[in-house]
């Protein structure tokens, strides 16, 4: 009895002492945060929703709502921006611009991105809603969509400004939003590009990307740094490999050097400790349903999404799938229209609930179809 008790104290001991480890790494910044970028998961984190100055990382959400934006067609990545006077007395980190210069929203894009351009930001803003102050507010409605509970943005740079700041968790949130713009990533991933600006264009820029993370740390895809002598050093850093991709956040480091290695040492943890499951991918064929009154026979139903589940590496996993759909649908029915829902359980819990969308439009078929198959069912028993 005494032997057994001894062990058990022993097992308690050792269980902290390494959830200690796990959640503190020894890492120095005021806050970090590890997350899996395919299912939102919580790895690592330590002071994840203090709030604090986050300086140029605030640009994530900039780039996020332009990205959403050239999505929904309300921009376009050749459409030319007039420079604005606000933008071209941005002070800090810039390109340069000069007030009514013309650059296109790409090039915008790539300023943010690469030399993380407080003028282009400004810019950008002001081209998509009119003015910065107007921006500033679709950014913090955004903030608030998507749960950012510790979130307010005073500008679209990340200038220092009172009441400006965010959180290392609400900083993961926003940057997974972004990658699932796969479009940014081959801006946030260019090491070096020059930049033509000026009202004739006669200075150019060399820009070199302000995350060294993407030539020094394998898989690494983005995002964002920042600096202020408030906010010290912060970055929300990406990186995949295979079927992992992973987010690390680091606020409020001592200087830019231990930024960027305490982030890779998150992601290092990561990749060493956990892999990622496909459980099916967008667009994988789940079933063909029959089609009533419609000018095909039958619907294929698709996910509408991806989904994976994270797991600690060699750990097996009990999942069960849960497909429910109709056994049969009237037409019409439109390309992506819900039919039904895929439900993913481990160990007898929900995790992930997707939708299942039609592939293809369907129209309803015309009395003259209808009688013209009845027909070819007649003659062929098809």
């Amino acid at each position: 009895m005494k032997k057994r008790l001894i062990s058990i104290l022993l097992i308690i001991i050792l269980s902290f002492g390494f959830s200690t480890a796990y959640a503190d790494m020894g890492l120095s910044a005021k806050a970090y945060l590890l997350m899996d970028f395919n299912t939102g998961e919580i790895i690592l984190a330590k002071n994840e929703h203090d709030r604090l100055p986050p300086a140029s990382i605030t640009k994530i959400m900039t780039l996020l709502i332009a990205m959403e934006y050239l999505a929904n067609g309300s921009l376009k990545l050749d459409e030319e921006v007039i420079i604005s006077e606000s933008a071209s007395k941005a002070i800090g980190t810039s390109v340069y611009l000069d007030a009514g210069e013309v650059q296109t929203v790409e090039s915008l894009l790539k300023a943010i991105c690469i030399r993380s351009a407080n003028d282009a930001s400004i810019a950008l803003a002001v081209h998509i809603a009119g003015s910065e102050e107007t921006f500033v507010d679709l950014m913090n409605e955004r903030a608030a969509q998507l749960g950012m509970e510790n979130t307010n943005f005073k500008n679209s740079s990340g200038l220092p400004e009172e009441d400006h700041y965010t959180s290392a968790y609400d900083i993961g949130i926003m940057s997974r939003e972004l990658m699932k713009h796969e479009e940014i990533i081959p801006y946030l991933t260019t090491y070096m590009e020059d930049m033509k600006v000026g009202k004739s264009k006669p200075s150019v820029q060399t820009m070199v990307n302000t995350n060294r993370l993407i030539k020094d740390y394998e898989g690494a895809n983005g995002i964002k740094t920042g600096s202020t002598s408030e906010a010290k050093y912060c970055l929300s850093a990406s990186a995949k490999r295979g079927d992992l991709q992973l987010i690390a956040v680091v606020m409020g480091a001592e200087t830019s050097a231990l930024r960027f290695t305490e982030a890779a040492k998150l992601l290092d943890y990561g990749f060493a400790n956990y892999e990622s499951t496909v459980i099916g991918r967008r667009g994988d064929v789940v079933a063909d349903i029959p089609i009533e009154k419609g000018k095909e026979d039958s619907l294929s139903i698709i996910l509408e999404r991806d989904s994976h589940l994270l797991l600690p590496k060699g750990e097996k996993a009990n999942i069960e799938k849960d497909i429910l759909y109709p056994d049969h649908i009237k037409a019409p029915i439109e390309q992506g229209q819900k039919i039904g829902e895929y439900i993913v359980k481990l160990d007898g819990q929900e995790i992930d609930r997707i939708n299942l969308v039609a592939k293809s439009e369907i129209g309803k078929a015309s009395l003259v179809h209808l009688l013209k198959k009845l027909w070819e069912n007649f003659l062929f028993g098809k």
